[in-house]
């Protein structure tokens, strides 16, 4: 059984993708949420961990990294995100950082809105919401390049920068012109 400490762990995670569900997603609203939920509960809140702008599927994250960092420096014993999702999207590593990792640790992990505690036995449900989660996440990059592709075949010009001798079209952004 866990030791019931309360050092907890905030971690934050928005892909840019997410960023366009606007700002219910936003990092300061994650942590807002997770801050009201530590203070209800009577968790100390001992570090925020953030990861702005990285997918779920990778779990190469500097903020991901530091939390893992200091749970095996013992610092902290309680990790919560405001959903499964915010860990990640990758169902296999998800499912190893949630159920075998953390417990090995002897670290509890809350999915706040998922209503997962790995205090509890009654988290069945997890292993669906990570291949849901998971299926999401391909599926919102396919459609992100399937609208790439289709911006190409129509001619649209997509680089940062125009080539030497080139500038971008002030009446049109999505088309070159001579640069003289």
């Amino acid at each position: 059984m866990m030791e019931l400490n309360n050092k907890a762990a905030i971690y934050c995670r928005l892909s840019q993708d997410d960023g366009m569900d606007g700002d219910s997603s936003s990092i300061q609203t994650q942590k807002m949420l997770i801050e009201e939920y530590c203070k209800k509960n009577g968790f100390v809140v001992v570090q925020v961990y953030v990861d702005d702008g990285y997918s779920g599927l990778n779990f190469n994250r500097p903020g991901f990294n530091a939390l893992l960092d200091d749970i095996d420096a013992g610092k902290i014993n309680i990790v919560i995100t405001k959903d499964l999702s915010r860990l990640g999207r990758d169902y296999i590593m998800t499912g190893y950082y949630s159920d075998t990792y953390f417990s090995s640790k002897t670290v509890r992990y809350i999915a706040m809105n998922d209503g997962i505690d790995t205090l509890n036995d009654n988290n069945d449900i997890a292993p669906f919401k990570n291949i849901l989660n998971d299926l999401y996440a391909k599926d919102n990059s396919r459609k992100i390049k399937q609208a790439k592709r289709q911006r190409m075949i129509k001619g649209y010009y997509m680089a940062a920068q125009p080539p030497y001798g080139y500038k971008v079209n002030p009446d049109d952004h999505t088309k070159l012109i001579i640069d003289e």
